[in-house]
């Protein structure tokens, strides 16, 4: 088993904190690649809105949470000992696992048996959709 990411947030405090910590990196991403896209004032105007910047916020956030890449195995043995809820999506007869666990006693897990990279992409994605959305807005 391993770990892959940069924090997982111990409270829905922290979580906030956090999210409001990649805002203005967030900002700084979203201006940069419309330079590099050449936007002039007038486009960047028109198509950088406030949506367009919370959606690299949310992005930039999620893509650091922690996950854990483990087997089934080591996964069942976690959630053994895990007393919160987990939602878990995938396939049952694959042999590696993706999870999650956030501060509101909640959990997302995944199933993969090949592509790692995806699995922690679409984990983050969903931890951020069912974890911390509604602790950050």
């Amino acid at each position: 088993m391993h770990t892959v990411g940069m924090f997982t947030p111990a409270s829905a405090e922290d979580a906030r904190q956090r999210y409001e910590t990649v805002g203005a990196p967030a900002q700084t991403v979203v201006r940069e690649v419309a330079r590099a896209m050449e936007f002039d004032r007038e486009e960047y105007t028109s198509r950088v809105t406030g949506d367009v910047v919370e959606t690299a916020r949310d992005a930039l956030f999620a893509s650091l949470l922690e996950v854990h890449v483990g087997t089934c195995a080591e996964y069942d043995q976690w959630h053994a000992d895990y007393e919160g809820e987990v939602v878990e999506a995938g396939h049952e007869n694959v042999d590696n696992v993706v999870w999650h666990a956030g501060p509101d006693g909640t959990a997302v897990a995944a199933t993969f048996q090949n592509e790692e990279d995806a699995a922690v992409a679409t984990l983050r994605r969903q931890a951020f959709g069912r974890i911390y959305r509604d602790l950050v807005a």
